[in-house]
């Protein structure tokens, strides 16, 4: 089954970007994914094809226009269209490793970019748009965060990476940061390979790396540590 991305966006020459590249590029001409642009200004009935238009009650910035917005909605995604519709907002749920997997396990998603100052509140509720974000800070505009969220997704579909265990030892995989990585050479700098990945003992090379990762959990991400622990306390 090929994932089918639709993004809306006023800038479609901002895609495919990266993606076209490495693994998402490969996969991508291969047919394990697709992806459609749509420009939301074509949907736009007005002369100067207005997709915005001042905030009710005032303010500065300009706001989507719902009806623009709804037109462009319905001719990339129809009623009976399964994939979920996304909106990339700051003010979204934050995108987790497990809202990516579960994307990854469909049949593909329907992005919209949001610009200006936002997108009318009306069109979200009429159209079922997920709000989604992919951090605490504000783009100039959803592109860069639909590019970020392709990019997670795509990396989990079936075959894209070369050792699907790659994908199990990596950060946010069971709550927890990823452990440390080294390499050749063995000696850099005067700072050496740590010699229990050197001993061959898998048990202990497993140990340590678990280890690891829950110290830089605890370090870096107390609230993933947090959260954690509060799962295993739930555990009988």
């Amino acid at each position: 089954m090929t994932f089918h991305a639709t993004v809306l966006t006023l800038y479609p020459e901002m895609f495919p970007g990266s993606l076209d590249l490495s693994l998402a590029g490969r996969a991508r001409e291969a047919g394990t994914w697709s992806l459609e642009t749509v420009q939301i200004r074509d949907f736009a009935t007005s002369k100067h094809r207005n997709v915005d238009d001042t905030p009710a009650g005032g303010g500065a910035g300009m706001v989507m226009r719902a009806d623009v917005l709804a037109r462009a909605i319905d001719h990339a995604a129809p009623a009976d269209d399964p994939r979920p519709r996304l909106l990339m907002s700051p003010r979204g749920k934050p995108l987790d490793q497990q809202r990516v997997r579960e994307l990854a396990a469909g049949p593909g998603a329907v992005i919209l970019c949001g610009r200006f100052e936002g997108v009318d509140q009306r069109v979200i509720e009429a159209r079922g748009l997920e709000e989604v974000s992919v951090g605490d800070y504000v783009l100039s505009g959803g592109e860069p965060a639909a590019l970020v969220l392709l990019d997670a997704v795509i990396r989990l579909l079936p075959g894209v990476m070369g050792n699907d265990a790659s994908g199990e030892e990596e950060s946010f995989e069971g709550g927890l940061l990823e452990h440390p990585q080294y390499t050749r050479p063995q000696l850099f700098e005067e700072r050496p390979i740590p010699e229990v990945l050197l001993s061959g003992n898998h048990a202990k090379i497993a140990a340590w790396r678990r280890a690891e990762a829950e110290r830089l959990t605890r370090e870096r991400r107390p609230d993933l540590w947090a959260a954690l622990n509060k799962d295993r306390q739930r555990v009988p």
